[in-house]
């Protein structure tokens, strides 16, 4: 049963907007365990694990390409026609959100831009559970492939036959997924983290799933891949006056009840009739819904809350951060001006979670409690990194490099006198050119090479290293007297000007 309140003081806001309880770090040493099985026994390891934890005995982890094209054959064609319908909405939206970088000459001949690139190889997690997140593979598998990830990785558990549920094939294969394996849980983060004989090693894994999922994530990504974003249940807000359906409202809040039994469904309102009503009908949806067991498990953990005005109910809003939150007021689109901490917004009575957790277009991988205060929810970014580019011609160099100077040796050094080292491209530049210019600037210049030695060619310019540039870098701000030291002391030779 929801928890009725009324006009809570905000004394009482930081105890009411407590989510379900998710200690990960209680599970962190039987995770580690696992994890560190399967980085040292690989296939053999994550075989074992799927014997004891999804209790199916496999003779390999890679489903095969006739399992995929059967899986076709499998699904209605109502629902392939709602996948493929899907796909296109989310495919048209995160298409939208192309990074498009541009020079920007930030003073004469100092010139910066960035690139997006498409992270190489990304994992994706799909659970198994109660019900197959067929949309999940959606979400993600969609936005890597429009970055341009070159090997998109797709582990999920199989059933107690060893196979994978046909819609999550079909999902999969309609995305542009690579590879797919039958693991899941620890197992399945453990392999992507670390590669298998079977399954790639990837740079970053991206997927919801249960506490032991979420702790195996976070310990891998302390130091050996990249995830999304920290994950905890599933949550909803529906913030609502006096005009909102208290049908729909009570709907709104079970579709996200039934999503698990650590789930948790508010409802904030500055009606009292309509805080009454939603319970009423809450109980009357629920005793209809074929989870219900599930769904009233989560009602445990869910509350009805009613407030003086829609300045505190949003006030209110902002401090829980709701991974959804439903706006159902008279004025709508002035009250989600004035939202700031959520992960994903829906307008209106006629736009429940539902649209955004399978079709409408956005991305339903979300940050939960209370995330959304800092983080964003998953989009085309997550799956690129922007790498920044410089460009200094001479006529820049002779204006920023007193500057720079001045700044390296007032922060590191504390000596005007302080060595500046920098490693420069010299294909257009003769050394004797180069030395001008900096003893102009009135700063050394060192430059290294794996050898460790520099040497002077007959027509002025550098000798290269085996690719034809120079090698190894000293980055600036070394004073001089270091760098005499650390010859000194590695018998490394250096060219100082």
């Amino acid at each position: 049963m929801m928890k009725l309140i009324k006009y809570p003081s905000k004394e009482q806001w930081s105890e009411l907007l407590k989510r379900p309880a998710l200690n990960t770090e209680s599970l962190f040493d039987t995770v580690r365990t696992i994890i560190n099985k399967v980085r040292a026994e690989g296939d053999k390891a994550v075989l074992k694990y799927e014997a004891a934890f999804d209790k199916v005995t496999l003779s390999a982890l890679t489903v095969t390409s006739e399992e995929i094209q059967k899986a076709e054959g499998l699904i209605s064609d109502e629902l392939k026609s709602a996948i493929t319908l899907a796909k296109r909405n989310i495919e048209t939206f995160h298409s939208s959100q192309r990074f498009v970088g541009k020079k920007v000459e930030t003073m004469e001949g100092v010139t910066c831009w960035q690139k997006a690139v498409g992270i190489e190889k990304v994992g994706l997690y799909i659970p198994g559970g109660t019900a197959p997140l067929f949309s999940t593979v959606l979400m993600l598998a969609v936005p890597a492939r429009i970055a341009g990830c070159k090997e998109i990785v797709l582990c999920t558990p199989p059933d107690k036959n060893g196979n994978i549920h046909p819609a999550i094939l079909f999902a999969a294969q309609l995305a542009g997924v690579s590879k797919i394996f039958k693991a899941g849980g620890v197992q399945a983060i453990a392999a992507m983290a670390y590669g298998t004989e079977s399954v790639p090693k990837v740079y970053k894994i991206f997927g919801p799933g249960n506490q032991y999922v979420t702790a195996a994530k976070q310990l891998v990504s302390l130091r050996d891949v990249a995830i999304d974003m920290p994950a905890g249940p599933s949550e909803v807000e529906v913030l609502a006056d006096a005009s909102a359906n208290p049908v729909f409202v009570a709907a709104d809040l079970l579709s996200q009840a039934e999503h698990g039994v650590d789930s948790q469904a508010m409802l904030i309102t500055t009606s009292e009739k309509l805080q009454a009503e939603v319970m009423e009908e809450v109980d009357r949806q629920l005793a209809k819904l074929p989870r219900r067991e599930i769904a009233a498990k989560s009602l445990e953990n869910s509350k009805l809350i009613l407030v003086k005005d829609m300045d505190e109910a949003l006030e209110l809003t902002n401090a829980y951060a709701p991974e959804h939150l439903i706006v159902e007021t008279e004025n709508y689109m002035e009250v989600a001006e004035r939202v700031i901490n959520a992960g994903s917004v829906f307008l209106g009575s006629l736009t429940p979670e539902s649209a955004g957790d399978y079709a409408s277009g956005t991305n339903h991988t979300l940050p939960t409690n209370g995330y959304a205060k800092a983080y964003s929810g998953v989009s085309l970014d997550s799956f690129i990194r922007k790498i920044t580019f410089q460009e200094i011609l001479p006529q820049g160099m002779k204006v920023i490099g007193p500057a720079i100077e001045e700044m390296a040796a007032k922060l590191l050094a504390k000596d005007k006198n302080a060595a500046i080292a920098f490693l420069t491209n010299y294909t257009n530049m003769t050394a004797q050119s180069t030395f001008d210019t900096w003893k102009q600037l009135g700063t050394f210049l060192i430059v290294k090479y794996n050898d460790g030695v520099v040497k002077r060619m007959k027509d002025g310019q550098f000798e290269r290293n085996s690719i034809g540039q120079p090698a190894g870098v000293i980055r600036p701000g070394y004073p001089k007297e270091f760098l005499e030291e650390y010859v000194k002391q590695t018998g490394e030779r250096y060219l100082v000007k």
